[in-house]
């Protein structure tokens, strides 16, 4: 039997970094983080047996066999926009169509969307989300929101919420408020789930907690939105985004596993893709950052001993 394709998604990353000769704007443009393109470029590589970039201080360059595999890839890229194409239905007048990662529309515009809907009465919402967004549906949004680092002045983007890392946790996992002050041997006893391209904030984090990163075990996931998941299930703590751990901090169903928290690198950012700033796109740009930045900030309590 034929071996199975890889995903989709590594193809994606790859001819997207050929294209713009670079893994950080092809992260801008798929809406994930450096290291995830970085990350899922490795695997492709590792699958197909060979290096398809030369890595370089200052950027990248395509080897022989990355040249060789692009003109296919595109092609076969080309070729899936074009079917998808036949089945699109022209756009509805007064639709609203905002783009993001799964892990943003779960966790920042569902606890929300009611709230703006019931303000904006026949206003229509379509939310496009995927893991690797859908190039179509995104040069459609109206609006996009985005993970990763801040973009150059030309996007005008507005950032949401804080780019802090915490650690959080169900609260059926931690056996009292002490527990928010983890010791090292109790973070060994639990398993620590980090998001993709988080492992040195999580070195700085444990630099400064005073524990050795080194010997803590780890369930690696590729997005935010999974770690919160897997820390409600009461997997393990997880080292994730606080902005998108705040409506399970609020609801309860999460509590901080520790009070320091520790700036991340990248944050969440909402541009306007429409052509006018007078747009219900506009009002929704205004609406959501104001539901998420001056949002109450949650806090633990720490008991004097």
């Amino acid at each position: 039997m034929p071996r199975a394709l890889p995903p989709l998604g590594w193809f994606r990353a790859f001819e997207a970094a050929a294209r713009r000769e670079s893994f950080t704007r092809a992260a801008d443009e798929l809406g994930l983080t450096q290291s995830a393109v970085s990350q899922q470029i490795r695997l492709l590589e590792s699958r197909l047996g060979c290096r398809l970039f030369v890595r370089k201080p200052r950027g990248i360059a395509l080897t022989d066999e990355g040249r060789r595999m692009l003109p296919d890839v595109t092609v076969a890229i080309g070729g899936l926009r074009s079917a998808v194409s036949a089945f699109e239905k022209p756009e509805q007048a007064g639709l609203l169509t905002v783009a993001t990662s799964v892990s943003i529309a779960q966790w920042y515009l569902a606890p929300r969307l009611g709230h703006f809907l019931d303000t904006n009465p026949g206003t229509s919402l379509r939310i496009v989300s995927a893991v690797w967004p859908d190039e179509q549906g995104e040069s459609r949004a109206d609006v996009r929101i985005r993970f990763g680092p801040e973009p150059d002045k030309a996007e005008a983007a507005t950032q949401l919420g804080s780019s802090r890392m915490v650690l959080v946790a169900a609260p059926k996992l931690l056996n009292s408020k002490s527990d928010i002050h983890l010791t090292e041997l109790q973070l060994r006893e639990r398993v620590l789930i980090q998001a993709v391209g988080t492992a040195d904030l999580w070195a700085r984090h444990a630099e400064l907690l005073g524990h050795d990163p080194k010997h803590l075990a780890s369930l690696h996931v590729d997005s935010h939105g999974l770690a919160v998941d897997l820390a409600r299930a009461g997997t393990g703590i997880a080292f994730t985004s606080e902005s998108i751990a705040l409506p399970s901090l609020r609801d309860g169903s999460l509590v901080r596993a520790h009070p320091e928290s520790i700036d991340g690198r990248d944050g969440y950012w909402i541009s306007n893709l429409a052509e006018s700033r007078e747009t219900m796109a506009r009002t929704f740009i205004d609406w959501l950052t104001e539901q998420v930045n001056f949002a109450d900030p949650v806090t633990i309590e720490v008991e004097d001993h």
